[in-house]
């Protein structure tokens, strides 16, 4: 297994599983897939008018990922990421879904926002592309979403999610797959509505290869070329072709329409209608295919991680150079707060001690963003930043978790909603708060002053009695630091001797 990677898309209408195995050629890791597993699931078409999944869209989603889980079952939890796209995001009820979902699977389910779907989808394309200079766009029309990107290599420039996908698309415009020359102009102009924000800037950073990538994409090309109505591409003339025809027919007709997936065909009106819509709106005539999609993105994303490379530390770095962060203080929080949470969780091996301690290192660099905002109510103001900034690398629990941290790391324990003692990130809280608190005056320490030990909700710090007599302002935050863990329901000891 060391050199196997699995990636889970699980979009609004398939689900995706894909392994990859790593091989090293001169130095270089390439992914080489090796297995995939892909059913349709619909998620989108499971929403009623209140965004409620049903119950048998539920129970059909968990049954796929039980099979998927059994694929996995032996896979280290670093080895895996499972992400999910916009009817996740949007399904006012999906704590009854996500639950049973991670349990069927067997890993942890990363809801990632529209911005971060749009980055792995280009990295996804990127790596089966021939290397190029050239600006690229790549159009991925999911099933409740569709993203557009511009970037240049593997870095994207211009990245969106707009709401709109084939699934949600062909329900609301297409009810029962009745099509009309009606209402494919309404499903058009709608289409049309949601891109007249992003066009302009689009077509003024340009592309010189356009590039459709998933489904959508992939069923326009294989109806096009199979019936005739395009060479190799996907064009706009083509497309017109298909549009008339099966306007004509008054529905879709699958064994009139050589290349199309019988999956497909509830869900092609509404595609066709949105990317007929984006040709129109960025001016586009041809558009070629890419291989890699969503899945694809982040295998290579679990890949940086694997290789120290990790998309996550470079938003990190990115953030602290935004918001003009004090690196050394920085430093130095990191340092002292990753020794207390040594001391308190010593190294196990295990996947969850990791994560945490990574986060608690992310949230020393960045704790103090919120400065650059204002000093009054600063922690406030860094987790507003991190739980709502687009954040590359980082899913949507994992920018709650730094929030979380952050939001806490000093004053009052009681700011979040929740209790603290109820919080899993409260031991990395108090790691974060106690090397705050040491590092008030913003100077180095040749050595750690205190040792910090936990048992169930019981803290206790030992230090040097002539050490804390010639430092009276720590010690009377330590002493407000025992008041607020008190109140907030913990057992805490200052001991010194």
């Amino acid at each position: 297994m060391e050199n196997l990677l699995a990636a889970v898309d699980l979009g609004s209408n398939s689900f995706r599983l894909s392994i990859g195995r790593v091989v090293q050629r001169d130095g270089v890791p390439q992914i080489y897939q090796i297995d995939r597993l892909k059913e349709t699931v619909r998620l989108a078409a499971g929403l009623d008018s209140q965004r409620r999944l049903d119950a048998p869209t539920i129970e059909r989603a968990v049954s796929v990922l039980q099979r998927f889980g059994e694929r996995i079952r032996n896979f280290p939890p670093a080895r895996v990421r499972v992400v999910a796209t916009n009817t996740f995001r949007i399904a006012r009820n999906i704590g009854d879904l996500l639950p049973r979902a991670e349990a069927a699977l067997g890993f942890p389910i990363e809801v990632i926002s529209g911005r971060e779907e749009a980055r792995l989808i280009f990295s996804g394309v990127a790596h089966t592309l021939p290397p190029s200079e050239a600006n690229r766009l790549v159009v991925d029309i999911g099933g409740g979403s569709t993203e557009l990107i511009i970037g240049q290599q593997y870095e994207p420039r211009q990245m969106t999610s707009l709401y709109m996908g084939c699934v949600s698309y062909s329900r609301q415009f297409f009810p029962g797959g009745a099509i009309d020359a009606h209402q494919m102009k309404l499903a058009q102009l709608a289409a049309l509505n949601e891109l007249e924000s992003i066009a302009r800037p689009y077509r003024q950073t340009g592309w010189q290869e356009a590039y459709g990538s998933s489904g959508t994409s992939k069923a326009l090309y294989a109806i096009l070329t199979e019936s005739g109505f395009a060479k190799q591409a996907i064009t706009r003339d083509g497309m017109e072709k298909l549009r008339k025809k099966l306007i004509a027919d008054g529905r879709v007709i699958a064994a009139e329409l050589p290349g199309i997936k019988l999956e497909r065909a509830d869900v092609l009106p509404g595609g066709l209608a949105i990317m007929l819509a984006v040709f129109e709106a960025l001016g586009i005539d041809t558009m070629q295919t890419g291989d890699g999609a969503l899945r694809l993105g982040v295998l290579h994303d679990l890949l940086g991680r694997d290789a120290a490379s990790d998309k996550r530390d470079e938003s990190v770095r990115q953030f602290m150079a935004r918001y003009h962060v004090d690196v050394a203080q920085a430093a130095r929080v990191r340092k002292t707060a990753l020794s207390f949470f040594d001391q308190i969780r010593p190294d196990d091996g295990s996947s969850d001690r990791q994560e945490m301690a990574t986060a608690l290192g992310w949230a020393a660099d960045l704790h103090e963003i919120g400065l650059s905002i204002a000093h009054n109510g600063y922690a406030k103001h860094t987790a507003y930043v991190l739980d709502n900034a687009d954040m590359p690398g980082f899913s949507q629990d994992d920018q709650d978790r730094l929030a979380a941290i952050t939001l806490a790391h000093y004053g009052k324990l009681n700011r979040a909603g929740t209790p603290i003692i109820k919080q899993p990130e409260w031991p990395a809280i108090l790691c974060l708060r106690l090397a705050v608190l040491l590092h008030r005056g913003r100077a180095d320490l040749d050595d750690l002053p205190l040792s910090l030990s936990v048992r169930k909700q019981s803290i206790i710090i030992r230090l040097q009695r002539d050490w804390l007599d010639a430092h009276p302002l720590t010690e009377y935050n330590l002493q407000a630091e025992e008041e607020e863990w008190r109140k907030a329901g913990f057992d805490f000891e200052i001991m010194a001797r």
